[in-house]
């Protein structure tokens, strides 16, 4: 077993479930140049002024629908926003469009500052 398949396998573990991660496993995920594709569905004044994850990509809730085309499917999805809330609705319809390998960030943007995790302000 990889060293990669068992981190996912922890991840499932210690996260409550097989749908969330960490901000620290996500930070892990980074370092580790694991495939991810970090889909922030926050509003563009939010992702500016509140910080994001570097390389993150903002599509807000709101606008998801009409861009799942853009969203890769040969990588995990990890689903951000604020607190949890907006990115556990976007985890429900990327995988109510069929996504299959998508995690939603516990604690979203707030457990990501708290664990002293850096962000991009731009």
């Amino acid at each position: 077993m990889s060293l990669l398949h068992r981190l996912r396998k922890w991840m499932d573990a210690v996260s409550g479930g097989e749908y969330r991660v960490s901000a620290t496993e996500l930070s892990a995920l980074v370092t580790a140049k694991e495939k991810l594709y970090i889909l922030d569905v926050r509003s563009p004044q939010e992702f500016r002024g509140d910080g994001h994850i570097a390389g993150a990509n903002l599509i807000p809730l709101g606008e998801l629908a009409s861009h799942l085309k853009k969203i890769p499917t040969d990588r995990m999805v990890v689903t951000v926003c604020r607190s949890g809330a907006r990115s556990g609705s976007a985890h429900a319809q990327l995988q109510n469009a069929g996504f299959t390998n998508v995690k939603n960030l516990s604690g979203g943007m707030m457990a990501w500052q708290s664990a002293g995790l850096p962000v991009v302000r731009k």
